[in-house]
């Protein structure tokens, strides 16, 4: 039999959780497309690429009927071109959403031990987190590598609760995609969805979430609630 225990570390994603990464995300995109010669209109919609691993949204949106083109090939270029810009402008163009801080800051004195679980590079969301002064609530950021490791976010959080040594039973996964979720439940962990992100309300309903949230400061009230 498992023993649920008080919820004591909580994992939290920063894309479309922590900040809203919409300008540089996007911005970056079009620019790599647009150096590999394959604009994009201005129409087109990439609020999807926010969140799932790049490199795969890369190579979505650089499908052809042309059996001859290597996309994979091409979806790194892509990466590489998107890193560009990205690594030293796009990481700024980005805000911290309403009550962040504060609600993080309020979870360190309650004595939660907070980790950052994001799919972006750890190079990238360590100085995104510094920049908005909030690497201070967390005791370790853990993302990807720079060549592809731990985009998944299963991965990602199987990797982190074994460096950390954490009981997964008294962990819980903050997050505004499937992946969050679905990528907790694969480690027996549970999971509280932010609504105001970038997930859809289809995902969320086919994720099946313990807890959903439509403001980072509501996390208080959730976490109660699980314990």
């Amino acid at each position: 039999m498992i023993v649920e225990m008080k919820i004591e570390n909580i994992l939290i994603d920063l894309d479309g959780t922590l900040t809203n990464p919409k300008l540089g995300i996007t911005t970056c995109i079009r620019y790599a497309m647009q150096k590999l010669g394959r604009p994009l209109a201005d129409e087109v919609d990439l609020d999807w690429c926010i969140g799932p691993p790049l490199k795969a949204s890369l190579a979505k949106l650089l499908q052809s009927d042309d059996d001859t083109v290597n996309i994979d090939q091409l979806a790194e270029q892509a990466l590489a071109l998107y890193r560009e810009r990205f690594s030293t402008i796009g990481l700024f163009e980005n805000e911290v959403y309403p009550e962040v801080a504060e609600t993080l800051e309020k979870l360190q004195q309650q004595g939660y031990r907070l980790f950052v679980a994001t799919a972006k590079p750890t190079i990238y969301a360590e100085q995104i987190l510094e920049h908005f002064d909030l690497a201070k609530y967390f005791i370790k950021i853990y993302g990807s590598e720079l060549t592809g490791e731990r985009t998944n976010k299963g991965e990602l959080i199987t990797y982190l609760l074994a460096q950390e040594n954490l009981d997964a039973t008294a962990t819980v996964m903050v997050g505004d995609r499937e992946f969050d979720i679905l990528g907790a439940r694969q480690n027996g962990v549970k999971s509280i969805a932010v609504t105001y992100g970038y997930g859809t309300a289809e995902e969320f309903a086919q994720a099946q979430p313990n807890q959903m949230i439509m403001n980072f400061s509501a996390l208080m009230t959730a976490l109660d609630r699980l314990n």
